[in-house]
């Protein structure tokens, strides 16, 4: 049988202040566990929320639910405190991969379970084959939307051959002409801002690089400016070409709306990119040939795969998480993998003699 743990704990990052907690608790609580959630403190108020409404929640069932889920807030010093405390069974962590493999290392020290999901470069593979008109679109998408601001955003496009290459270009900067930036009261806006003005001068601070390093800014949006909102952390979206793998822009996560062009001559050159890069997260082919989709997703050393899909998250009752420094830790996030993961395994073997039990020699059968 499966047992709960006893008191778990996910810390989880800004970006998604409902969803990430409520992989983790929801599954946690299912299976009798109470839990512990530390939020990003750059996003508190929806995770407090949730809180408010499990409460609710609990009333209307006649339940008391106090202290099952808790909401705690702080920066490193509650992290640590999580990840040290030795009534806390299991710890949860989404995040970057730097912050995910301290919190892996320092939780896993203390005896915990630790699943701790990092960053990502996640690649777009477009062969020339693909229905170029979706394709773009989705990857316009993928690149900025939340203002790349996810771990699941589509930051590279990889198109396959000169021509193929020449027809994206085309055809993503006609897309980026019609995005609109704005605020989250703006149905018509397709992003808004990135989180901080530390984050936009960090990206504005890669853009530069990307320049530096050589590759060709087609689209620069370190000047946009919205109207009314001048000073509020707007980032208009950005597009490089000629980016090579040995690139720093590349090789990093710039966690922005800064899409990049890597350029690949063949089907072989595309599936070793993602498969060489030092995140695991994500990874998406564009084409009409199943044989070239079954052999890139079978071949390409990446965790989730979307064929045809720009944003390959699973759905809820498969799991998510990817490999290499984007996840530590042997399970994945909610789905029969969070089951395991918030549960202990308890084994039971059991014999019903006949008669009287006081008569009965309890021994191992053997072949006498």
């Amino acid at each position: 049988m499966r047992q709960p743990l006893g008191v778990v704990a996910g810390i989880t990052p800004f970006n998604f202040p409902a969803m990430i907690p409520m992989w983790m608790f929801g599954v946690a609580i299912a299976v009798g566990n109470t839990f512990i959630l530390k939020p990003s403190e750059k996003a508190p108020s929806v995770p407090l929320r949730l809180g408010e409404l499990f409460m609710e929640a609990g009333a209307s069932l006649g339940m008391d639910l106090k202290g099952v889920l808790n909401v705690v807030h702080g920066d490193k010093v509650a992290v640590d405190a999580i990840l040290d405390h030795p009534l806390i069974k299991a710890v949860s962590f989404v995040g970057s991969s730097d912050i995910a493999q301290y919190v892996y290392s320092r939780g896993t020290a203390a005896g915990k379970r630790v699943q701790a999901m990092g960053g990502a470069k996640n690649h777009g593979i477009i062969l020339p084959d693909a229905d170029f008109e979706q394709a773009t679109r989705d990857i316009i998408g993928a690149a900025y939307g939340s203002a790349g601001e996810r771990c699941m955003a589509l930051p590279v496009v990889t198109p396959v051959g000169a021509k193929t290459a020449e027809t994206v270009r085309a055809k993503l900067l006609g897309e980026i002409e019609t995005l609109k930036v704005g605020v989250s009261s703006d149905p018509a806006a397709q992003y808004g801002p990135v989180v901080s003005a530390a984050h936009r001068k960090k990206i504005e601070d890669y853009i530069a690089l990307g320049v530096h390093e050589g590759a060709e800014l087609v689209v620069d949006g370190r000047d946009f400016k919205l109207q009314g909102y001048e000073k509020g952390f707007f980032i208009g979206p950005t597009l490089f070409d000629h980016v090579t793998p040995v690139m720093k822009t590349y090789q990093d996560e710039i966690f922005g709306p800064v899409l990049q062009i890597v350029r690949a001559e063949t089907f072989e050159e595309a599936i070793a990119l993602p498969s060489k890069h030092q995140y695991g997260n994500g990874v998406a082919i564009f084409t009409r040939s199943g044989r070239a989709a079954r052999e890139f997703a079978a071949r390409v050393d990446v965790g989730m795969v979307g064929i045809n899909v720009p944003i390959p998250v699973p759905v809820a009752y498969h799991t998510f998480g990817g490999w290499k420094r984007s996840a530590f830790g042997d399970t994945n996030q909610h789905g029969m993998e969070g089951v395991k993961f918030y549960t202990k395994v308890k084994t039971i073997t059991a014999r019903w003699p006949e008669g009287d039990p006081t008569d009965s020699a309890f021994v191992i059968p053997t072949m006498q």
